[in-house]
């Protein structure tokens, strides 16, 4: 590994001097330049990077080195989300940053508790442990014990279907964290660790205002609301749930219990199509109670079968508009009887509304954008996801969005060519997905003409997009040339090399790709991806070529070059050859030890997957 890749990974800033030139400084010219700013203005500049950004900046010049060094202890927050580091180099920047009372870190490579533990302190106040594979639930004892000042804690658990101990576990922690104010704790990949949360009320800190539990029992948790609420200064404000069933008991008791709920999130994800005892209008109903409400999310999950909500009509979304009318973000998902009547209901009530997002709604027609000019000005994310009866035209007076900067259409196979000349003339637009639209090269051609700052793109299963039509995206330096850092163009079967050739050579700022079930992309794409140090592509982070089938085991060439993939921090090789070769495999490993290679199918940093799989 090259000393400035280095550095980047593991926060070092003292090497920049002695005579070492730094990163921006290859004639000499930078760093006399650098002299012209004052000590107090540099530091002023760096106080308002975060700690990646300052990594990067003690690599540009010793003047920068030098005040990074000075600046690296006063760091309030530590955000380590999307790097995959090892116990060794996470204790090595954790130890450059000791005054951090905020630290977020992927835990995909830690192998077990005490590479957490060595790290916390009571310093810590706000803790996010992400994709915790090999974590145990005693880790949350220790986190009781160490860290006494803790105001907000988020954890990921890989399940080990136990959860009595699980339970004794958590108890331990509530009762060493009196000042805790947000708790949110995810149990994925066991069938048997739900959150029984009954013999947890004693224990909660009375400064609790958010929970999240993913996932739990509806019936125990109406329990446990019945008893905990009469706890005294027990008030939560925002609550989110993943359930294996929403009923009108549930949301008529969580309403009644928790009026002041400022944020109420509902995703259950049912077994069966059995509509006994589902949500009805009458539950919507209930939602008036809740005066302060302004962030509404309630989701059926086809996750485990093609269930939906059966008993709500038109008459409930009504009760919502009525009852709601503070709402500033709503989500509504899986409600089959609702049309465009009863969502407008919503849009014409809720004047603040910033974000309005609609999931596999069949009867969702294209009017419902024309009832919409009321909250236009306001809205800045609009998803409209597997509504089948969506076209083209229902984006037609898409430029009355002054503030948008999100557009997902996932899912609405009805969209067309039309709708990107629509999405053009929204000059705000940062984030688009148009994942299976039937849109042609002459939609991307006319996405492009628009020259919108567009930072992710995601055309995912478009398969009448072909090379041509990738080239007009990017045709004459437009500003998505500059802007674009994600893009995903998997299962379009004639992508092929000539594709990643115009991107990597247009797109100056990309950091992830996704070629997934590209059959057309081959080993010289690849070769194409490593061989440039100096090219646009020796940015990616995050490059997915699962089940590429045009690429053999040699597609990744060894030895690795140093400069093949420096910045890469998570590989997706899942059904390909490279696969099958164990030899290369490991090779890749030991060549990128920092590199996090995935084998299966999981899609971008194995956020779909992790809890199913050790990492490499």
């Amino acid at each position: 590994m090259d000393k400035t890749t280095k550095r980047h990974c593991t926060g070092e800033v003292g090497g920049g001097s002695g005579g070492e030139k730094g990163g921006g400084s290859s004639d000499g010219d930078f760093e006399p330049s650098m002299g012209r700013f004052t000590d107090h203005i540099t530091i002023d500049v760096l106080e308002k990077m975060d700690l990646a950004s300052l990594c990067t900046a003690a690599c540009v010049s010793p003047t920068f080195n030098s005040a990074v060094a000075y600046r690296l202890p006063f760091v309030s927050s530590s955000d380590l989300s999307g790097f995959y580091l090892d116990e060794e180099t996470l204790k090595h920047v954790v130890c450059r940053v000791p005054g951090a009372k905020s630290l977020t870190i992927e835990c995909l490579r830690m192998r077990n508790d005490s590479s957490i533990i060595n790290i916390l302190g009571d310093h810590i106040k706000v803790l996010s442990l992400l994709k915790c594979t090999h974590l145990s639930y005693d880790i949350l004892r220790a986190i009781g014990e160490r860290c006494p000042n803790l105001r907000s804690l988020l954890i990921e658990f890989a399940g080990c279907d136990a959860p009595e101990l699980f339970k004794r576990k958590l108890a331990e922690m509530l009762q060493k964290v009196p000042l805790l104010e947000s708790l949110s704790i995810t149990i994925r990949g066991t069938s048997r660790d739900v959150f029984d949360v009954r013999p947890l009320g004693q224990f909660l800190p009375p400064s609790l205002k958010k929970l999240k539990l993913q996932q739990t029992d509806a019936r125990l948790f109406v329990l446990w609301l019945d008893a905990v609420r009469k706890i005294p200064l027990f008030n939560l404000r925002s609550l989110s749930l993943v359930l294996d069933f929403i009923s009108d008991d549930l949301l008529i008791t969580v309403v009644h219990s928790l009026p002041h709920l400022v944020e109420l999130d509902l995703e259950d994800r049912p077994f069966t199509l059995s509509s006994v005892g589902d949500l009805t209008n009458i539950g919507l109903q209930a939602l008036k109670f809740c005066e302060c409400l302004i962030a509404l999310s309630i989701v059926r999950s086809k996750m485990n079968c093609p269930a939906s909500f059966t008993r709500v009509d038109n008459k409930g979304m009504f009760h919502v508009s009525e009852g709601c009318k503070r709402l500033e973000s709503v989500k509504l998902g899986g409600f089959a009887k609702v049309t465009e009547a009863g969502y407008s209901s919503i849009l014409y009530s809720c004047r603040n509304l910033k974000k309005f997002e609609v999931l596999t709604s069949p009867l969702l027609s294209d009017s419902v954008i024309d009832n919409m000019t009321g909250v236009a000005r306001s809205v800045v994310e609009l998803r409209l996801s597997s509504c089948s009866l969506l076209t083209s035209e229902a984006l037609e007076h898409l430029s009355s969005f002054r503030k948008l900067e999100v557009l997902d259409t996932s899912g609405c196979e009805r969209i067309g060519d039309q709708a990107p000349f629509y999405i053009s003339k929204v000059t705000t637009l940062t984030r688009l997905n148009l994942a299976k639209a039937r849109i042609t090269d002459v939609g991307l051609a006319l996405l492009g003409a628009g020259d919108l700052p567009i930072v992710q793109l995601c055309i995912r299963k478009c398969e009448k997009v072909t090379d041509k039509g990738i080239k007009s995206l990017f045709h004459a330096d437009r500003k998505i040339c500059k802007t674009l850092s994600v893009l995903d163009i998997g299962y379009i079967p004639k992508i092929t090399d000539a594709a990643i050739f115009t991107i990597a050579t247009a797109a100056k700022a990309l950091t992830d790709l996704s070629l997934r079930f590209c059959n057309g992309v081959t080993d010289a794409a690849v070769q194409m991806l490593m061989d440039r140090p100096n090219h646009n592509s020796s940015q990616l982070q995050m490059l997915d070529l699962c089940s590429c089938r045009g690429l053999s085991a040699e597609a990744i060439m060894l030895p690795l070059p140093l400069y093949a993939f420096h910045r890469l921090r998570w590989l997706g090789i899942g059904l390909t050859d490279i696969v099958a070769k164990r030899g290369i495999f490991s090779a890749i490993c030991e060549a990128r030890p920092r590199l996090v290679l995935c084998g299966v199918c999981c899609d971008f940093g194995c956020c779909d997957g992790w809890q199913w799989h050790n990492v490499r």
